[in-house]
C-alpha cells in the first residue's frame, strides 16, 4: 500500500479535498480531488482523478450527524481506494494569530488555542476546526496537521503591519495579519520555478475570487497585503464589503443595527452582491445586462487597481502582476478592466492573449509583466504535511 496525504479545505456548506500519494522523494503526487457540496442539506459527492476525469458522482440523504461528511469521505478512501493508506491529514486553517506562523501537528492543546482565535475570524475559524474535531472523534490516532493562511504574512512588519491605534492594542494582537497565504505561498514557489530572476521582481499577486486580496511580495516574502486584522478588509469581494470608513460602522451601530446584524451585513450581504442586488458571483454579473451588475464589476476593478497602485508604493515600483484565484484565472474582462486602470503604471494587456487565457498576457512594450498562474492551495498543504512528517 502507498502512503497518502489528505488535504482538506472546509467551507460553510462544502468540504473540498485533494488526495496525494506520498513518495520517497519529490513532490506529493495528486491522486484525486473532489468536493462534498451541500453537506448540511443533501450531500453531493464528486471526485475527479489527476487528469480531471470524473471517477465518483453520488448523492445521499442528509444525516443530522455532524461527522457524516468527514466519515463518508474516510470510508470512501479506505474502502474504495484500497491501495492507499492515509499517513496524515492537512487542514487549511484561516487564522493562526500571532504565534502559529508555521504548520503544526494538532494536539488537544493546539486545537484549544486555535479555538480561542475564533473571535478574530468568526466566519472561517469554526469551519476549519470542525473537520479536525470530527476526525479526532472518528480516527483518534490519525496524524493531523494545520496549515495557516496567515503564516505566509508573518514577515509583515511596521509600518505595513500596524494600525494607528494606541500600541497597547497592538500588544493585544490587533494588527494586520493578512490571509490567502497558502495561495500566495504556492505562487511564490511557482515564480521561483519559472525563474529565480522573476521571483526577485517587485510583484503584486492578485488572488481574486469570492474572497479577494492582493499581496506585495519580493523574493518569496510578503511585504504588504490588502486584508488586515480580518478577512473583511481590502478589496470588494463576493459578499464582503472590503475596506470601509469606520464611521459608517459606528453610524450603523448607533442608528439601526446590532453587532450581530452588522456582522451579517458586512460578511454576507455586501460586496458584489450588495452593490448589484443580483449576485455575488462574478460569472453571473458579467453575463448580466443589468446596470447594477456593471456598476458592481466596475467597483471591483476600480478597487483592485487602486490597491495594486498602493502596493506598488510599498514595493518602490511595480515589475510584475500575477492574477490567480477563480476570478483572476478565468475572468478575462475583469483582468482587462484592471489593466486599463493601470496603464499609467506601465501595465499594457495584450487583448488576444488575455482572451485566450494565456499564461503571459502583457504586450511586448509593457513595462510591467502580467501573468495568469492557477493557484494550488491543496498542493501547498500536502507539501507542508510531507515536510512535517519527515521532520517529526
Amino acid at each position: 500500500m502507498t502512503d497518502a496525504i489528505l488535504a482538506l479545505n472546509a467551507g460553510s456548506s462544502s468540504l473540498k479535498f485533494a488526495l496525494f500519494r506520498l513518495g520517497v522523494t519529490g513532490d506529493p503526487a495528486l491522486y484525486c480531488r473532489g468536493e462534498i457540496e451541500n453537506a448540511d442539506a443533501a450531500p453531493h459527492f464528486t471526485v475527479t482523478d489527476a487528469s480531471g476525469m470524473t471517477i465518483e458522482d453520488r448523492r445521499w440523504p442528509h444525516r443530522p450527524d455532524g461527522d457524516s461528511s468527514v466519515g463518508d469521505l474516510l470510508d470512501w478512501i479506505e474502502h474504495d481506494l484500497g491501495e492507499l493508506s492515509l499517513a496524515a491529514v492537512g487542514h487549511r486553517i484561516v487564522h493562526g494569530g500571532q504565534y502559529f506562523v508555521a504548520p503544526v501537528r494538532l494536539t488537544p492543546d493546539v486545537v484549544t488555542a486555535l479555538t480561542a482565535l475564533t473571535p478574530l475570524d468568526p466566519l472561517h475559524q469554526p469551519l476549519g476546526l470542525a473537520p479536525i474535531k470530527a476526525l479526532t472523534r472518528l480516527r483518534p490516532v490519525l496524524v493531523q496537521i494545520a496549515c495557516f493562511d496567515t503564516a505566509f504574512h508573518h514577515t509583515l512588519a511596521p509600518p505595513a503591519s500596524r494600525y494607528a491605534l494606541p500600541l497597547a492594542y497592538e500588544a493585544r494582537g490587533i494588527r494586520k495579519y493578512g490571509f490567502h497565504g497558502l495561495s500566495y505561498d504556492y505562487i511564490a514557489g511557482r515564480l521561483k520555478e519559472i525563474s529565480p530572476h522573476l521571483a526577485g521582481r517587485r510583484t503584486v499577486v492578485a488572488h481574486l475570487g469570492n474572497g479577494a486580496s492582493l499581496c506585495a511580495m519580493r523574493d518569496g516574502k510578503s511585504l504588504d497585503t490588502t486584508m488586515g486584522f480580518s478577512t473583511l478588509d481590502g478589496l470588494v469581494m463576493g459578499t464582503r464589503c472590503g475596506a470601509i470608513d469606520p464611521g459608517v460602522l459606528l453610524y450603523l451601530l448607533r442608528e439601526e443595527l446590532s453587532p450581530k446584524a452588522l456582522e451579517d451585513l458586512l460578511y454576507h450581504k455586501s460586496g458584489l452582491l450588495g452593490v448589484s442586488g443580483i449576485s455575488g458571483d462574478m460569472r453571473t454579473l458579467l453575463a448580466s445586462s443589468e446596470a447594477r451588475a456593471k456598476q458592481a464589476v466596475d467597483l471591483f476593478a476600480f478597487r483592485v487597481a487602486r490597491e495594486i497602485a498602493a502596493l506598488a508604493n510599498t514595493l518602490g515600483g511595480l515589475e510584475l502582476v500575477v492574477f490567480t484565484g477563480g476570478i483572476g484565472e478565468h475572468a478575462a474582462p475583469v483582468r482587462a478592466m484592471i489593466g486599463a486602470r493601470l496603464n499609467w503604471l506601465g501595465v499594457e494587456i495584450d487583448t488576444a492573449a488575455n482572451d485566450e487565457g494565456a499564461e503571459r498576457i502583457d504586450q511586448p512594450q509593457s513595462r510591467v509583466e502580467v501573468r495568469v498562474i492557477p493557484t494550488n492551495e491543496e498542493l501547498t498543504i500536502a507539501r507542508y504535511v510531507a515536510r512535517t512528517l519527515q521532520n517529526s
